[in-house]
């Protein structure tokens, strides 16, 4: 499929789902992006003739250098020196999902005009993703404010035919892939290294990917928690709709809703209950997803607003003849989102934990650990520890990375955003709670055995029988990593969360 970069239309993160899904996503400029990136440039390179003063990073240094004239002559050397000098990533690469979205983003922030740069260069962009050339970019580096300078520039030294690619499977330097397939670098003229190193799209892109993760992962928790209900031999009177209409929180009513539809005909939920109340881990799934469900959709709201934002510096404004130079590469907007998902994602996971010990714990008819024989085996004790540790883990990341700020660049860059740590511990913590989950649909599928004859509902059995063909009921001791891998496997593969 051909992605059309259009800056008339509205970008959305649905879009960029399905781009992702495709792997072989192209994308081009509409006729109309064209000519207005054209008319940005042709602005800026009149206004250099004819514009007495200084400008920012077009003619002067940058950062605390800002107040440095740059002689005409040096103009295009200064552009391709900030490439190079804020290639200063550190860490593990970025996933290569996330490169991408980087590019697609980058792209389409580029199209609004407002960046005063070269078309070919923007073309040029559109060619790593439609040649699968993905530069290599590092983890660390950026302090979202002044944009994300470091990861950015990594991503444009392929521009330059500088610097490592990742192509056709493997690490290649950016010149010889480019050369594979018949593409030059570009030479860059006044401002466009600084148009492609500031901006949101490290943190953006994260977010994007975030975003869609998460809405599979709290469908999948949905699914889970119905079904370690059923096997805990669970009450459904906490999901009946009319308790929360009188509290009537979006994600809440969502989940409540969910959960009935997931458990509807089980012979399991029909039988008569013992207990007066489960404990909160599942009385209160209604709350505790559905307050993950409203985050994800506040988070969602802002990160849409940022794909289709102009965020580099200083901005170009044909129309009103100005130039200015002001801040909307800040990723506090981001950096506090960012930091919100990171806490409602960890939540998904720490409820999922409490449930996996309940099912192990020896209640409701359960065999103590899930094992045929307690004793001689231990059965899935050790998979409610490694769920803890997670867990343990993810909390500890939920420290917020907004609530920091180091100063830069001689005190020019005096307060930071921290965005892209936020985006790369959330990405940790998203990580975490899918293994959470795998752990507890692993238990929750052992502990459903226990109940047999009586079936849980159509919908989850069909479910539990497609995880049959990859991850077997365990009747003695067996390795289990295997089989918690093959749960997130299972996860990772389904196509349940499409449905």
């Amino acid at each position: 499929m051909t992605f059309k970069i259009d800056h008339t239309k509205k970008l959305s993160i649905a879009d960029l789902e399905k781009f992702l899904a495709d792997n072989n996503a192209k994308v081009e400029l509409t006729e109309a992006t064209k000519k207005i990136i054209t008319k940005g440039r042709t602005y800026l390179d009149n206004k250099l003739k004819t514009h007495g003063a200084p400008i920012y990073g077009v003619n002067t240094g940058f950062g605390a250098l800002c107040n440095v004239i740059i002689p005409d002559k040096d103009i295009e050397a200064l552009q391709e020196n900030l490439v190079k000098s804020h290639s200063c990533g550190m860490g593990a690469e970025v996933p290569t999902q996330i490169v991408k979205l980087m590019l697609f983003l980058k792209i389409q922030s580029l199209a609004y005009g407002k960046s005063g740069i070269q078309l070919q260069t923007v073309e040029l962009l559109c060619d790593l993703i439609n040649h699968k050339i993905y530069p290599v970019i590092y983890q660390q580096g950026s302090l979202g404010a002044s944009g994300d300078l470091a990861p950015l520039a990594h991503l444009s030294l392929a521009l330059l035919g500088l610097g490592k690619v990742n192509y056709n499977g493997s690490r290649v330097d950016a010149l010889k892939a480019l050369g594979k397939e018949k593409l030059k670098p570009v030479k860059l003229t006044s401002k466009e290294g600084l148009a492609l190193l500031n901006g949101t799209q490290f943190m953006s892109a994260y977010g994007v990917y975030l975003i869609i993760e998460s809405k599979k992962l709290n469908k999948w928790a949905d699914f889970i928690g119905a079904l370690s209900l059923d096997a805990f031999d669970g009450r459904m009177d906490p999901f009946k709709d009319h308790l929360h209409t009188i509290r009537a929180h979006a994600g809440q009513l969502q989940t409540a809703q969910a959960i009935r539809k997931y458990l509807a005909g089980s012979e399991i939920g029909k039988q008569e209950k013992k207990q007066v109340q489960d404990p909160y881990s599942f009385r209160c799934m209604p709350q505790v997803h559905g307050a993950t469900k409203d985050t994800l959709n506040y988070v969602t709201s802002v990160f849409e607003t940022e794909i289709n934002s102009v965020t580099d510096n200083p901005t170009i404004f044909p129309e009103e003849d100005e130039i200015l130079s002001g801040g909307n590469f800040h990723g506090q907007p981001l950096a506090l989102a960012l930091d919100f998902l990171c806490i409602a994602m960890s939540e998904l996971a720490s409820i999922s934990e409490r449930r996996i010990y309940l099912l192990i714990s020896g209640q409701r008819g359960l065999p103590a650990f899930l094992a045929s024989k307690p004793g001689l085996n231990s059965g899935f004790m050790i998979t409610q520890y490694t769920a803890a540790s997670i867990v343990s883990q993810s909390k500890q990341l939920c420290t917020p990375a907004s609530a920091d700020s180091i100063v830069s660049s001689n005190g020019q860059e005096d307060h930071v955003s921290m965005g892209a740590n936020a985006a790369t511990k959330c990405f940790q913590v998203v990580e975490n709670s899918k293994k959470v989950l795998a752990i507890e649909l692993l238990n929750a599928a052992q502990a459903l055995e226990f109940k047999r004859p009586l079936k849980t509902s159509a919908q989850i059995e069909k479910l539990i029988s497609s995880f049959r063909k990859k991850v077997k009921f365990i009747k003695h001791d067996e390795i289990m990593y295997d089989v918690m891998q093959g749960s997130v496997q299972f996860i990772n593969e389904s196509t349940f969360i499409n449905e």
